[in-house]
């Protein structure tokens, strides 16, 4: 489908991206699943220099850190046509996450010194970034519960922690670690973010951890991690301390509309797999699967979800640039479960009418599915965010239930 709130800015942009997507990236996929992970970096790096060359790097940029200096709004819907090639489109326009975000928490919050050490090799691509929050021994779902602490000592920070799900940390340069640095204050002013680079002395990746047998390389890993007395300099605090429960809301706002129009991207291409066998799969002589009643369902069903996803994180997309994300977290909270789901209803469908193909690796249906699943519980499972959101609308009834139970 064609983006539907085309500006000037993007008009001339889009057709471009998407040519490029189709004939640059798609052909990469039939080999994906077999393609050693170095070999697909080498060939990448390469399209990446195309994408410099076409003047398209770096687009969710403002201008000042060489973008376009689009809005969110803008930017997402270019975001959903990276993600018709799932694997490969947001990192070849080097603005994969955990990058992205890192990338805005970094260029709003940070100060110059961290800016030119951190934040300008990452906007040229030349390193990668990681974003370490999660804890095993904590429910993620809170992130005012950490066991990390950054002590001071003299003019550093002295690191000691163990995390999990730390995205993309096989092979970044650093990682934005959130630890507790004030742990007599309210829950919600404890921790700070700070920035550790992952060749610190007592960094250490104890593993990639598998996701449902898969354990990912790259960009597409989550690690487990240890921090044991890494020192950093108090200079690579973001923003101010105990400020890292805030800017870890600054930061997934923008996050999720990212995730959800890559979901989009990807339910799109999920339908279009779909449609094809459809129209191409003989069930017996001369009938095709797609003249049956429940496919033609299916393919109905995805195309309206998708269509009406797709309205939902657009307009909160286009309220977040005009009221910033505080001022829309319902709209926000709506979006992540409900595009979550939605795609991965589509992929279940694709999957369904490919019968046994679809669970094997001939397709990548089985491997999206694999990989995505856990849309519904990265950033805020989804029964929190419905939670969050309800309570919020019971409090316009009258009901406060924080104050009522305190």
């Amino acid at each position: 489908m064609e983006p539907i709130f085309v500006t000037d800015r993007i008009k001339n942009i889009i057709p471009i991206i998407r040519e490029f997507v189709i004939s640059e990236l798609i052909p990469l996929e039939k080999d994906h699943l077999t393609r050693p992970f170095k070999q697909t970096e080498i060939i990448l790096q390469a399209k990446r220099e195309k994408v410099k060359a076409l003047g398209l790097w770096g687009l969710h940029l403002t201008k000042e850190e060489g973008g376009h200096g689009l809005t969110l709004c803008e930017f997402g819907q270019l975001s959903e046509i990276m993600s018709l090639a799932p694997y490969y489109g947001q990192y070849t326009f080097n603005c994969q996450a955990p990058d992205i975000g890192n990338v805005e928490l970094i260029g709003k919050f940070g100060s110059a010194a961290v800016k030119e050490k951190f934040l300008q090799p990452l906007l040229e691509g030349k390193i990668r970034s990681c974003f370490s929050m999660t804890e095993p021994e904590f429910a993620g779902s809170n992130p005012t519960r950490l066991g990390t602490t950054a002590v001071k000592e003299g003019d550093e920070y002295v690191i000691n922690g163990h995390k999990w799900f730390t995205s993309s940390a096989d092979g970044a340069a650093f990682a934005v670690v959130m630890a507790v640095t004030n742990p007599s204050a309210a829950p919600h002013e404890r921790a700070s973010m700070i920035i550790v680079p992952t060749n610190t002395p007592g960094f250490e990746l104890v593993r990639n951890i598998p996701i449902f047998g898969e354990t990912g390389e790259g960009w597409a890993s989550h690690a487990e991690i240890r921090y044991t007395n890494c020192r950093v300099p108090i200079s690579n605090l973001i923003g101010q301390e105990g400020a890292g429960f805030k800017l870890a809301q600054e930061r997934l706002g923008p996050g999720r509309i990212h995730h959800c129009m890559r979901w989009i991207g990807i339910a799109e291409k999920g339908l279009d797999l779909l449609c094809k066998y459809a129209v191409s799969r003989e069930i017996e002589e001369g009938v095709l699967l797609g003249e049956k009643q429940f496919i033609q369902g299916f393919i109905a069903e995805s195309r309206v979800e998708i269509d009406a996803a797709r309205l939902l994180v657009l307009r909160t997309a286009h309220n977040i640039d005009l009221y910033g994300a505080k001022a829309v977290r319902d709209q926000i909270s709506g979006i992540k479960f409900y595009v979550a789901n939605m795609f991965l209803k589509v992929l279940d469908r694709a999957i369904q009418v490919h019968g046994g193909l679809g669970l094997t690796d001939e397709t990548m249906l089985a491997n999206l599915y694999q990989h995505e699943r856990g849309a519904r519980i990265w950033d805020g499972a989804d029964e929190v965010h419905k939670q969050a959101m309800a309570r919020n609308i019971l409090k316009t009834y009258g009901l406060d239930i924080k104050k009522k139970n305190k």
